[in-house]
């Protein structure tokens, strides 16, 4: 299946985990895919890894809380092939665990420069570009955190939250247009990202979900990539849930 041929992804946070399978899934669809990392040497590893597979890509290295890395993920899509079809929103951290009491508020400013601020960042560079072709697939990565709040992880849960009330209301401005504006929910999938927790921690999580399992990186990127396509035509400001049965809502 072709879904994605001639088409152009941004997958941020691609160097590895979610980020690459994602851009693997579009990759194999026909899509030309640029990924970032805010690590160089991963980001170039998960190009030479795509082109294994036969699919054209490129890597921008930075961090997706800046500015200027938006700025240039952009253009070099644009300089490159001209358009933007999909943006999937994927870069994120946990932080630290613990109380709220015995954090420092630069813990929340770090998490939240990389998990909102890229996210805001990203959407706000390559909408102006999707809307002159009055089309575009918007994929944003929340989490099933921020619509129950994990304990001892304040900072990601918020964040979190924040990512999907963006995506409603980022649909709605975009409703009238041609571009789609959704987001996903994961529970626990095992990625790099969760060696930031403890083991504690993490026992806690997967005792949550009814299946009594982490979910995959494949069956995440299988959801993103129904999302990015022009399949997903009446669905904008949406949640969907991959939680293996934990969600209520």
């Amino acid at each position: 299946m072709r879904r994605f041929k001639d088409q152009v992804a941004i997958v941020t946070g691609a160097g590895s985990g979610i980020g690459l399978g994602i851009a693997e899934r579009l990759g194999s669809e026909g899509a030309k895919v640029l990924i970032t990392d805010i690590d160089e040497p991963t980001a170039d590893k998960a190009v030479a890894a795509l082109a294994a597979q036969g699919i054209t890509a490129l890597a921008v290295s930075g961090d997706t809380a800046a500015e200027a890395t938006a700025q240039r993920a952009v253009a070099q899509v644009m300089t490159a092939w001209g358009r933007i079809d999909i943006l999937v929103n994927n870069t994120g951290i946990i932080g630290a665990t613990a109380p709220l009491w015995e954090l420092p508020v630069s813990e929340l400013d770090r998490v939240y420069a990389v998990n909102l601020r890229g996210t805001y960042l990203f959407c706000q560079q390559a909408i102006p570009h999707m809307l002159a072709r009055d089309y575009g697939r918007i994929v944003n990565m929340a989490s099933i955190a921020g619509k129950e709040g994990n304990p001892n992880m304040v900072p990601y849960s918020a964040t979190k939250a924040a990512i999907i009330c963006l995506t409603k209301s980022l649909g709605k401005e975009l409703a009238e247009t041609g571009v789609r504006v959704n987001c996903l929910t994961p529970a626990v999938v095992r990625t790099p990202i969760w060696e930031q927790t403890t083991a504690a921690q993490m026992e806690m999580l997967l005792a949550r979900i009814p299946m009594k399992r982490s979910g995959e990186i494949a069956e995440v990127a299988a959801l993103a990539a129904w999302l990015a396509s022009a399949e997903c035509s009446f669905s904008t400001g949406a949640v969907f849930d991959l939680s293996g049965g934990r969600a209520t809502y």
